[in-house]
């Protein structure tokens, strides 16, 4: 492929894989298609025959039953999303990339670090763009915090599924914990120091319930706790920041931030600003109680309050903060952050077909993809092992 003609025609695209994943990559490709964003859906792969059958109907683009057909009808093909099974990954993503096709891959990249490591060697090889599916990385919410990121501290990760018969070919760490491992990685900027993992099947041979600890070599520690057995949907992420904490709603694409504002005073400062002759004038024990908080200053009489204040010359409006019970608590602000809505998959593919079109490189790059599977990996070993301490291996069924 002539990569220089990529900026100046619409990009060919195809689809290798029609089930649960690809039918929302089909819809996304033609849905830019018809609002003139720059690509053209041009064919699937799918070798189920209803399931064929029933993407040709709808998309009117030829389906064929293995990537060598594609390949041999000769579509001019630029790029491709590939969303078969994991265990399929590597054997259709090479053959594509060998073809001098871009790729989206879903998540994970690979079944096995060899596998991710082959696939990252052939698209540097060939200089073609391979970008992994970690489709929350594009989540608007995501996307909003992200450059206001300081030095994260500690992250809580909840994901939890109701039970669904897809995606059985891998655990619940690479089904659904991947996303988070991919974000804390790339938010926490740090190389994994340890990780204590466990995890049992419930509703299918392989892991479905997991929790997982990871500690990095910033200090920064990580929990995470997933479930596709769950009675109720939940994606959220929280984390800690020097006088900063952040709550995800990655289904609400939502955010909350509370900060420790440096600027508003604390009792103990209220204190520290009345002049000596005045603190000598509180009775025994209330110093230190107001210092400690154990006194509540909205208990006690306001023109009191109010006449200290004066006499220290305190601003009102900072005394207010510990006299007016509707006035939020010193120290602490609340913020919402403006979000802008949209659609993960299709700002996903947008950046991928970006990324085709200027050769820049992916947003979520092939490595970050290796990184968030060598940490899946290790969690899955980590689990194998709490299950053998525990006598638990014929409960126990590690993914492979």
């Amino acid at each position: 492929m002539d990569t220089a003609a990529v900026s100046q025609d619409l990009l060919r695209v195809a689809v290798v894989g029609a089930g649960a994943f690809g039918k929302n990559h089909l819809r996304v490709y033609r849905e830019l298609e018809a609002a003139g964003l720059g690509a053209v859906l041009v064919a699937a792969v799918e070798p189920e025959p209803a399931r064929a059958t029933e993407t040709a109907e709808r998309y009117a683009i030829p389906v064929f039953a293995s990537v060598n057909e594609l390949l041999r009808a000769d579509l001019n093909l630029n790029a491709a999303t590939v969303a078969v099974p994991t265990v399929h990954h590597h054997a259709v993503a090479s053959v594509l990339l060998d073809a001098g096709l871009d790729l989206l891959v879903e998540k994970p990249l690979a079944a096995t670090l060899s596998e991710a490591d082959d696939l990252i060697a052939r698209a540097g090889k060939g200089q073609r763009i391979l970008q992994p599916g970690h489709l929350e990385r594009f989540n608007p919410a995501v996307l909003a915090v992200q450059p206001q990121l300081k030095r994260p501290m500690f992250f809580e990760s909840h994901r939890l599924s109701i039970f669904t018969p897809r995606a059985l070919d891998v655990d619940v760490v690479l089904d659904l914990m991947i996303h988070d491992l991919d974000i804390v990685l790339t938010f926490a900027a740090s190389p994994v120091r340890e990780v204590r993992a466990v995890g049992l099947p419930i509703l299918s041979p392989k892991v479905d319930i997991a929790n997982v600890r990871v500690e990095f070599e910033s200090g920064c520690v990580a929990n995470f706790t997933a479930s596709r057995v769950s009675t109720e949907r939940v994606r959220k992420l929280r984390f800690f920041e020097p006088r900063q904490y952040v709550s995800i709603d990655y289904a609400r694409q939502d955010l909350l931030v509370i900060r420790v504002d440096a600027d508003k005073a604390t009792p103990a400062d209220l204190l520290a600003k009345l002049p000596p002759h005045l603190a000598a004038m509180l009775p025994p024990g209330i110093k230190e109680g107001i210092a400690s908080g154990a006194i509540d200053l909205t208990k006690i009489n306001p023109a009191m309050i109010a006449q200290f204040a004066a006499m220290a010359g305190i601003d009102p409006a900072v005394i207010a903060q510990f006299t007016n019970p509707t006035e939020p608590k010193a120290g602490l602000s609340f913020s919402k952050p403006e979000v802008t809505p949209g659609e993960p998959l299709r700002l996903e593919i947008l950046s991928f077909l970006e990324s085709v079109r200027t050769r820049r490189t992916p947003q979520v790059t092939a490595q970050q993809g290796r990184n968030a599977l060598a940490l899946a990996l290790e969690i899955q070993a980590q689990m194998a092992a709490h299950a053998k301490r525990a006598g638990l291996e014929d409960f126990f069924k590690p993914s492979k």
